[in-house]
């Protein structure tokens, strides 16, 4: 579980060379990072490496520093932050620039949650049996996700539902989702054009395989989790033990999710789902009682229609007629 700490440093003369002289300290540095934590230390976690790279910028050269944290079961934050700010004197001093930026990163790619899943075409079927019909879902599928992989207009798309169920859960086990949400999209485009966050094959048995990794940062330790009593509640129900247990949970759910939607999207279509999800509101909004509920969404549902706001009004009219 290794978080970034990030220390961005400027008014450099040469930023090759400071970029030496940071690594040529490098385990007094880690020794200052750890002497912040000692607690996370000693459960075997706490500052491991520094890493230093260049970068050329519009505001000039730039040298940025990586402190690579062990966090253990916690997300992380806290100590990651306190050992940058720990530390960026020291850095001052070695490269001679300015530190300006003390701050973790959440684009965590030491901190990687892998899920895959095997599925055959009897299981992809309508009938959980039909072996010819689940193989043509399998190929809709297929090509639903190609589609993903090379658009990033669908991508978007795509990984908003994927998230749907990973910021569910991480929101109701006390986690902070909007850097898991942000860390995801920057991992679908770290190293190439924004992509699919999952990807979906068939093995040579016909079988539909799917696989994610995706940055995870959660914790166990501190946080909302230790305060929240939902969020306690929500952990000890998915019966997880730590940090990484938690990160697969919530991987799984975002590979079941995108499951479901292509499966849906290449069958009969995304909305007949979301109608009959939106139909009660729509039922309410129409202005029926809550005894006419039940019997104007099973009016309207075997009438075979789309499901409409007009469908809706109709069948209202009709019970009370």
């Amino acid at each position: 579980p290794i978080m970034i700490g990030q220390i961005q440093v400027v008014g450099l003369d040469d930023a090759d060379s400071s970029a030496e002289r940071v690594l040529s300290a490098k385990t007094q540095i880690i020794d200052m990072c750890n002497e912040v934590d000692p607690i996370l230390v000693r459960f075997g976690g706490g500052c491991k490496d520094i890493e230093a790279r260049p970068i050329e910028t519009s505001s000039g050269p730039m040298l940025i520093v990586h402190l690579l944290v062990d966090c253990r079961d916690a997300m992380g934050a806290n100590a990651v932050n306190t050992m940058a700010e720990t530390v960026a004197p020291k850095i001052e001093e070695l490269t001679g620039g300015t530190v300006i930026l003390r701050i973790i990163s959440n684009l965590a790619v030491h901190r990687l949650a892998r899920v895959s899943a095997t599925f055959t075409p009897e299981e992809m079927s309508d009938s959980g049996s039909d072996a010819s019909q689940g193989s043509e879902v399998i190929k809709g599928v297929i090509q639903a996700y190609h589609f993903a992989a090379a658009d990033p207009f669908r991508a978007t798309t795509h990984n908003k539902g994927i998230m749907n169920a990973i910021s569910a859960v991480a929101i109701a086990c006390g986690q902070d989702w909007r850097a898991i949400e942000s860390g995801a999209h920057s991992y679908a485009a770290y190293g190439r054009t924004y992509g699919s966050m999952t990807e979906w094959s068939t093995d040579p048995d016909g079988n539909l395989v799917g696989s994610i990794e995706l940055p995870m940062a959660v914790g166990l330790v501190g946080g909302a989790i230790r305060i929240h009593p939902g969020a306690k509640a929500n952990v000890a129900l998915l019966g997880v033990e730590s940090a990484n247990d938690l990160a697969k949970v919530m991987a799984a759910a975002g590979l079941a999710q995108n499951l479901g939607a292509l499966r849906a999207l290449a069958t009969v279509g995304i909305q007949a789902g979301h109608m009959k999800l939106h139909l009660q509101n729509m039922i309410v909004a129409a202005g029926a009682e809550e005894a006419e509920i039940e019997e104007v969404s099973a009016l309207v549902k075997s009438s075979g229609e789309r499901i409409t706001m007009a469908a809706v009004e109709k069948a209202l009219e009709e019970i009370r007629n």
